[in-house]
């Protein structure tokens, strides 16, 4: 690329995407720096950085695969190392950032993305660059400053130039927790829109625990020495306007999810699904055999990171969707030939251009022109 000052800048990567970083630094004009990393036999990592990298910008590209733990050390041990030899900054760039799905509370256990934005901090990183968090409020658990770039504008131009009758196409988000990100596209596509509702089988917060059991009511009476009764409204109490109840602490209502549904028309029109991530896919099938049922003439499935864990290839090939499109955040070239129907999308060019603009100190906002909140 043009107008980038390669003296001081070093692109250095881990095990996770080699390809990658190596067609990042290519459109840079940059060789790859030179970095060891590999694991004794008692699985431990090493970093061996054999260039020196005192007073300069250091760009470590690391994404996270299924390999997730090993990725996160990686990294982190690749940043200390730049750390403690005087670099000037340490950029991280992670395409997919590793547990950013969990990023709420849940029962007993805690927001492990917090923990990781720590971890990373701690270790000597300056600045993320990463790219479609599973929720864009991740950035807050970070000390440092946090780039979340869009795979959007590349998802959309496929869908425009790869697509045929694209316009005879409905945008569908899988269940309602999608319906922003589907609705995005629609508008910018001035395309229809459908949500599938309900579900198979319990969501994970439904599941039963320990504190769903209610003390028994018996027990505030022994705790506050009196009965728990109903306080009726007086004359002389009726300004406070308040009650109380005799069973102490309320239930929260069951959750009773309806059977899969869908809200919108996708009869004799092209449905394509979109995500920020696919990895089980078993939800993905069901609802692309709903949206069949439903006359759907095809189906595609558009996503930014391609996990793709487990049985998931199999299980696509034998599936009623006709393309799964997802960008090379996560390299998957051995689902790809497992399963015919994944189409790759390089956004490598992305990549460069934020790291060119944050060395040479310029905007980053070109990168998010017509972005809005809803995004």
């Amino acid at each position: 690329m043009d107008n980038t000052s390669t003296s001081d800048i070093v692109i250095i990567n881990g095990n996770s995407h080699p390809d990658l970083a190596n067609m990042v630094a290519e459109r840079m004009g940059l060789k790859n720096g030179g970095c060891s990393v590999f694991h004794k036999s008692n699985r431990e990592t090493i970093v061996e950085i054999s260039d020196s990298v005192r007073g300069k910008d250091i760009y470590i590209i690391q994404t996270g695969t299924k390999d997730a733990n090993n990725n996160i050390m990686e990294l982190l041990i690749m940043a200390y190392a730049c750390k403690t030899s005087s670099a000037r900054s340490i950029v991280g760039v992670i395409p997919y950032l590793p547990y950013s799905k969990q990023c709420k509370m849940r029962k007993r256990g805690c927001i492990v993305s917090k923990l990781l934005a720590k971890m990373m901090c701690t270790s000597g990183l300056t600045h993320i660059i990463t790219m479609d968090l599973h929720q864009k409020e991740i950035q807050g658990f970070f000390d440092i400053p946090v780039d979340n770039l869009r795979a959007s504008p590349f998802l959309l131009q496929y869908i425009q130039e790869s697509i045929p009758d694209y316009r005879n196409s409905v945008i569908v988000a899988r269940n309602p927790g999608v319906a922003k990100k589907a609705n995005s596209y629609a508008e910018r596509l001035r395309l229809g829109l459908a949500v599938i509702h309900g579900e198979q089988k319990e969501a994970e917060s439904d599941e039963v625990d320990g504190r769903y059991s209610p003390p028994p009511t018996r027990a505030y009476s022994n705790i506050l020495g009196t009965s728990v009764e109903m306080c009726i409204p007086t004359a002389s109490s009726s300004r406070q306007r308040t009650t109380s109840v005799s069973v102490g602490v309320p239930e929260h209502p069951v959750k009773v999810k309806p059977p899969l549904t869908i809200v919108g028309d996708v009869n004799g029109r092209i449905a394509i699904m979109v995500d920020d991530l696919i990895d089980d896919v078993q939800a993905f099938v069901a609802a692309a055999e709903m949206l069949k049922d439903n006359g759907a003439c095809r189906i595609y499935v558009l996503a930014t990171h391609g996990l793709l864990s487990s049985d998931a290839p199999r299980l696509l090939e034998e599936s009623v969707i006709d393309e799964i499109v997802v960008t090379n955040t996560i390299p998957h070239e051995i689902q790809k030939l497992q399963c015919n129907k994944i189409k790759t999308i390089d956004i490598s060019i992305l990549i460069a251009e934020a790291i060119r603009r944050i060395h040479n100190k310029e905007s980053m906002s070109y990168l998010f022109r017509n972005v809005t909140l809803e995004d």
